[in-house]
């Protein structure tokens, strides 16, 4: 007997459901917590950033977004971007006087010059890597945008969880980011794993907190920044 067209429609749209279940159930997922070691006082162990790139293969093409990082206060809001490669991030200025936002690290290199209050520039994040953003005028703001090509990452929590979910089974790389670690430090800590079709559990990884850059950091010139006496705000 010949079932009506919508009683195979039905029965494949159950199908496809069905087997969207089953991969959502055995997608792997990944599990760590990060200690920051060392710590200034006050901080925790949040902010550090986890990804796993794929071995046999190149990871997903992450779509490019549109994302901000706005100058309220003398700070930049949020103080970490993690951001697809190709996204664009606007830099609003939302205070009263003047910003001159730039950065001389490897993820992008970019000086937007000097723009007043209620004015906005962009910049195209092209390639992967660590950008520490900075305002020429006020050496007090920093932030750092993170761009990478996997859309397999997370940040940490503050007691320094790290989640990630809907992984692929296979073979990866893992690599981690941490604000004043060195970088010797984060490529020892990197490492390949093996993701099974449920839940792994990696445990601690220790990480040595080494100095303040964001406190200790030249302008743009590569000179210091003037005594707070000479700066007009």
């Amino acid at each position: 007997m010949t079932l009506p067209a919508w009683t195979r429609a039905l029965c494949c749209l159950l199908a496809l459901l069905t087997g969207l279940a089953h991969a959502q159930a055995t997608a792997g997922e990944l599990s760590l917590r990060v200690v920051l070691d060392g710590n200034h006082p006050g901080r925790n162990s949040s902010g550090v950033v986890v990804w796993l790139e794929p071995e046999a293969a190149p990871p997903p093409v992450s779509a490019p977004g549109n994302f901000m990082l706005v100058q309220k206060d003398k700070q930049f809001r949020p103080h970490l971007l993690v951001v697809p490669v190709g996204s664009s991030v606007d830099f609003p200025n939302e205070d009263p006087f003047f910003h001159n936002v730039f950065s001389l690290f490897n993820g992008r290199r970019f000086d937007l010059g000097l723009y007043e209050s209620h004015t906005h520039r962009a910049v195209r994040f092209d390639r992967e890597g660590v950008s520490y953003i900075f305002c020429n005028i006020h050496p007090e703001m920093g932030a750092v945008i993170v761009s990478l090509r996997t859309p397999y990452y997370a940040v940490s929590t503050a007691d320094g969880t790290v989640t990630l979910s809907g992984l692929p089974a296979g073979s990866y790389r893992l690599k981690l980011w941490a604000e004043d670690v060195p970088a010797q430090q984060l490529d020892a800590a990197s490492r390949t794993l093996t993701i099974p079709d449920h839940a792994l559990r990696l445990g601690a990884i220790h990480l040595a907190v080494r100095g303040d850059r964001m406190d200790h950091h030249m302008n743009k010139f590569g000179t210091a920044y003037p005594l707070p006496p000479q700066s007009k705000y």
